[in-house]
This record gives structure tokens, C-alpha cells and sequence, in this order.
């Protein structure tokens, strides 16, 4: 299949603007090719006064070819502005449908597919990289349709008057043109693609680190924190420097090229007059000293857009990265659960498609069951979890939820059955009543409230003088750790989703508020299925199975009673040391 230009690809989101693009094109070059004419009328004044020299008063034709070369400016200018605004319309409608077909894709893909990419790069790529694709529609291509209406202009006004001349100005135009390809070449375009990975690199760890302050300055990881987000400052730095290092000596080539036009024009103007010179040679050489700097410009300007052309061809790589995505696809024929039961079948999951994160996972979970994953980290606990609410899919196996494979079950049925409480609690900007209401976004207030009230978040609203329409977030009233889980659990409470999946769910709470969170979670696992994931041994000693995972694989299934009972195993093992460490933080506080 033959590969796509980066103005197809782009041109395919203009709609209906598709013609004002190329309608830019025509009137920017037309505009060029106008601003041409002003030398031709300067060039007429010249010959004019050289010829009636020194009876001025005779020179009856220059008022008319200034007043001439002022037309044909202004005209050049109002043409160039003309296609301008064609140019901006065109590129404002097709970077809008850019950002918003990535936001609608964005909204089809796999939750866990968007937690690979980052939140920094996303962004990234929705708002600078989409806004590199406009103000390349916007400015570059009209002025490169301009700049190679103004070359073959030039072109032919320099072998019109004097072809020797014009021969002579091509040949660093020639030299400056080679260089100048050399810069845009394949070695280049790597250097480019490299330094635009470390910047996106660098934007996605200052949004997580800007994020993750509150979180770090309390468990004072400030300077670890930091020393991640300088990584990439450094890396960025690195690329920076070999990248202008990659284009110190064609850049110093293509400089002298390009600023030896007069040392070429003079020097054949004196070869040219050995044998005597005239009027009009003189002239001749006046009009291609006034002329050259054009070309100089002409030329820059192209060296600059081969340059921002690879940073375009590297923004719709990116873009198509994101729209390339598979989405997570969705039943021709949907069915529905029959009930809360969880089972896992021969479950094997890549992230990167080398090393298994989980491998060969077979268990059942009975409707209204609780049970819990735990074992060391990076065991497999988080991923287990992930495929059940379908944020991803598993190379193979198969995972059903109520009788019936989740990829059979539409998207928003599925959300609606499963609910995830995370160990990071995230919270929008908004009133507690909205966070809330994001559970059942059609909820009354009373519903709202009541799911407050059973979450053990009373405390919480009759501390704000505003109650549930507080405002929190950004600008607003900050929450504990405790206190924004509470209000997450609220949130599951409402959607009243009858399996949910706990994350955690307990990292970040508080010993002031860790026992609300508990009876919280108490509250909320009542008749329905529960997944715990926890690191907190004593959680889940009332749970009705404990599966241990361990790299990947389900190492011990049983009741804790079962697993704590055996010394040798690696959940006894992990018992152990659980209840050793707790006697040593309180004998540590005594």
C-alpha cells in the first residue's frame, strides 16, 4: 500500500476547507509572483534616469513606475493576506477535527492502553502536536507555495536581462540548495524524531511530577521525585545538543553559499567589462544586486520549512500512534450476565508482548463471593484485576463475568457490572455532589446523600461551611488521603455496580481515617462480589478465598486459615512477616 503524504493525511480531516487550502496555495504564489513585478518597475526608473542623464527633467516615465511598483505591492500584500485567511480557516477546522478525533478515539481505547501512553504525552499530542499540524497548514504551506512561485520568478527575470549574470547568481543558489538537502536528509529526520521522544518524555514527567507533589512532600520523596523529572531534562538536553550539533557545519556551508551571491555577481560583472562596459551592463548588474537578497531569503525560508516539515512528519507519526490504537472492540450480538460470578480460564497477558505478566491464570469466584490477590509485587495482582474490568484484553484465555465472556458484554454494560475502586483515589475539579454523581451521573441528591452517609462521609461535608457543594480540587478545598477515598467509595456505593475490584484501595488512607475507610468498604462489599487486592494481610483474613500470585503465575488458592496454617508456604511466609513487622511498630511506638 503506498504510503500517504503528510498533506493527504492531513487534508483528510479538512472536510469542506479542502478547497480553501489549495485556494491559499494559488493566491500566495499569485502574490509572489505580483511582488516581483515593484523590481521590474525599479529597474525601469533606473534605465530611465541612467538614459536621460543629466537632463532629469526628461525622465517623464518615473512618476508612473512608482506610482506602478506601489500598485502591484499593495496588490501583492492584499493577495498574499487573502490566501492567509484562507489558509487559517482550513487549518483551524482540520486541527479541530485532529483533537477531536483523538478525543473520540481516546474514549473507545482500553483504560489500561491509555495508562501506557501517559497522560503527559496525551496531552502533548492532543494540544502541541495537533497545534505543530496548523501552523503548518497555516503559514508553511502557503509560504512554501510562495517561495517556489518566487524561485521560478526570479529564475526567469535573472536570464532575461543578463543571462551570464543570472548563471553566475545560480551557481551558490546551486551550492546553498545541495547543502540545504543534505540538512533534511534521513540521519536528520532521526536526530529530530529522537529529540522530539525526549521532549515528549520531559512534558509527560513534569505533569506527573507537578500532579504527584502533594503525594511526594508528604512522604518526603521530594528529591527522588525530582531526580526522575532532571533525568529527563538531561536526556533532553543530550538530544539538543547532538541534534545542533548535527547542523553546525552544513549550516556554516549553507551560510557562505548563500552570502557569496555578490562575491559571484561582482566578479563576473568585471570579467564580463574587460573589454569595455556600457550603460545598460551597469544597469543590468544594479538590478541583480537589488534582486540576490531575494533569493538569499527565498532559499532560508525553504531550509526552515524542510526543517518544520520533519517536525510535522513527526507530530502525524505521533498522532497516528494515537488514532492507530486498537480500540476495544465491542460484541455484533451483545449478551448479559447472569449473575456477579468471576471466572478465569487459561489467562495469559503481555504488556509488551516479550515477558508474561500473568501466565496460564485459572480461578472461579462465586456470585457474592470475597476474595483477595495478593503476593509480592509485580506477582501479577494489578493485571489480574485490569483484565477483569476489561482494561485490557489477554493474548489468550478467556475471562467471563456472570456466565459470559467480557468481550460479549457491550462496553457500558460491562462498566455498569464491574466497579473499580483504585489506591489512588482521583478526584476532578468540581463539588463533592459532582464526584459523586460520577457513579450514576442521573442520581437524585438524596441518592447522592445517602451514599455519603453509608461511605462514613457525614464527617466530611459538616466541616465545610458549603456541605456537599464544596468545591474541591484546583482552586478549591483539598482533601486527606482518607477523606478522598471515602469519597471514591461513595461513588461506588452509587453506581451500586455488583462486582467491584479494590486496588489497594487502602495505600493512601490515614490512620485517623483508616478505620471510616474499612467500614466504608464493609458497607460497600454487602451482596456483592468483591475483589481485594491488598499488602494489608489483616484485610482480608474474613475473606472467603485468598489467591497467591507470584511472577505471573497462581502459585496457592485456599481460605486464610488454610494458608496461614501452612508454615512453608509462601503466603505463610508472608503471614509471618507481616504480624513480625507490626509487633516491631509497636514495640517501636512503646
Amino acid at each position: 500500500m503506498k504510503k500517504q503524504s503528510n498533506l493527504s493525511r492531513l487534508l483528510e480531516y479538512a472536510g469542506s476547507y479542502k478547497i480553501l487550502t489549495y485556494l491559499s496555495w494559488v493566491l500566495s504564489a499569485a502574490g509572489a509572483l505580483l511582488a516581483l513585478v515593484p523590481f521590474w518597475y525599479i529597474w525601469r526608473i533606473l534605465r530611465e534616469v541612467i538614459e536621460v542623464a543629466p537632463q532629469y527633467e526628461n525622465a517623464v516615465h518615473v512618476t508612473h513606475y512608482g506610482w506602478m511598483a506601489v500598485v502591484f505591492a499593495v496588490a501583492a500584500v492584499l493577495v498574499y493576506i487573502t490566501g492567509l485567511m484562507c489558509s487559517h480557516l482550513a487549518a483551524f477546522r482540520i486541527a479541530t477535527n485532529l483533537r477531536l478525533a483523538m478525543t473520540n478515539h481516546i474514549a473507545t481505547l482500553p483504560l489500561g492502553a491509555i495508562e501506557q501512553f501517559g497522560s503527559g504525552k496525551l496531552r502533548r499530542t492532543i494540544s502541541e502536536t495537533a497545534g505543530a499540524t496548523e501552523t503548518y497548514l497555516a503559514h508553511q504551506l502557503p509560504d512554501k507555495a510562495k517561495a517556489m512561485a518566487t524561485i521560478v520568478g526570479l529564475l526567469a527575470l535573472l536570464l532575461i536581462f543578463d543571462w551570464r549574470l543570472g548563471l553566475l547568481s545560480l551557481v551558490p543558489v546551486a551550492l546553498a540548495f545541495a547543502v540545504m538537502t543534505s540538512m533534511t536528509g534521513k540521519k536528520l529526520q532521526d536526530k529530530m524524531t529522537q529529540y522530539q521522544n525526549a521532549l515528549a518524555d520531559m512534558s509527560n514527567e513534569a505533569v506527573e511530577y507537578v500532579r504527584g507533589i502533594p503525594v511526594v512532600k508528604t512522604f518526603g520523596q521530594t528529591v527522588f521525585s525530582f531526580k526522575k523529572f532532571k533525568g529527563t531534562i538531561d536526556n533532553y538536553e543530550r538530544w539538543v545538543i547532538a541534534y545542533t550539533k548535527q547542523l553546525r557545519w552544513p549550516m556554516t556551508f549553507y551560510t557562505l553559499a548563500v552570502n557569496s551571491v555578490f562575491v559571484f555577481l561582482i566578479a563576473g560583472a568585471f570579467l564580463f567589462a574587460s573589454g569595455g562596459t556600457d550603460g545598460g551592463a551597469l544597469l543590468n548588474l544594479l538590478f541583480y544586486i537589488i534582486v540576490t537578497p531575494v533569493i538569499s531569503l527565498t532559499l532560508t525560508k525553504l531550509m526552515f520549512m524542510s526543517e518544520n516539515g520533519m517536525i510535522v512528519q513527526d507530530a502525524i507519526t505521533r498522532i497516528d500512534r494515537v488514532l492507530q490504537s486498537p480500540s476495544l472492540s465491542q460484541p455484533s450480538t451483545p449478551k448479559h450476565p447472569k449473575d456477579s460470578s468471576v471466572k478465569l480460564e487459561n489467562v495469559t497477558f503481555s504488556y509488551d508482548g516479550t515477558k508474561n505478566a500473568v501466565e496460564n491464570i485459572s480461578l472461579s469466584i462465586g456470585a457474592g463471593q470475597t476474595v483477595a490477590f495478593v503476593g509480592p509485587s509485580g506477582g501479577g495482582k494489578s493485571t489480574l484485576a485490569a483484565l477483569i474490568a476489561r482494561f485490557f484484553d489477554p493474548q489468550s484465555g478467556s475471562i467471563s463475568v456472570g456466565g459470559v465472556n467480557v468481550k460479549d458484554i457491550e462496553k457500558n454494560e460491562l462498566m455498569n457490572t464491574v466497579s473499580f475502586v483504585f489506591q489512588n483515589s482521583h478526584l476532578v475539579k468540581g463539588t463533592i455532589l459532582d464526584n459523586v454523581r460520577m457513579g450514576k451521573p442521573d442520581a437524585t441528591d438524596e441518592e447522592v446523600l445517602a451514599a455519603l452517609h453509608a461511605a462514613q462521609c457525614t464527617d466530611i461535608i459538616e466541616k465545610f461551611p458549603d456541605g456537599v457543594h464544596t468545591v474541591i480540587g484546583s482552586q478549591g478545598i483539598y482533601l486527606s488521603g482518607g477523606e478522598a477515598q471515602r469519597l471514591a467509595i461513595a461513588r461506588a456505593m452509587l453506581k451500586n455496580a455488583p462486582v467491584l475490584i479494590l486496588d489497594e484501595a487502602t495505600a493512601f488512607a490515614d490512620p485517623d481515617n483508616e478505620t471510616k475507610v474499612q467500614a466504608a468498604f464493609n458497607e460497600l462489599a454487602k451482596g456483592r462480589t468483591v475483589i481485594m487486592i491488598a499488602h494489608r494481610l489483616s484485610t482480608i483474613v474474613n475473606a472467603d478465598r485468598i489467591f497467591v500470585l507470584n511472577e505471573g503465575h497462581l502459585s496457592e488458592s485456599g481460605s486464610f486459615a488454610e494458608l496461614s496454617g501452612q508454615k512453608d508456604s509462601l503466603f505463610g511466609t508472608m503471614w509471618q512477616d507481616y504480624q513480625q513487622s507490626v509487633r516491631w511498630k509497636v514495640e517501636k511506638e512503646v
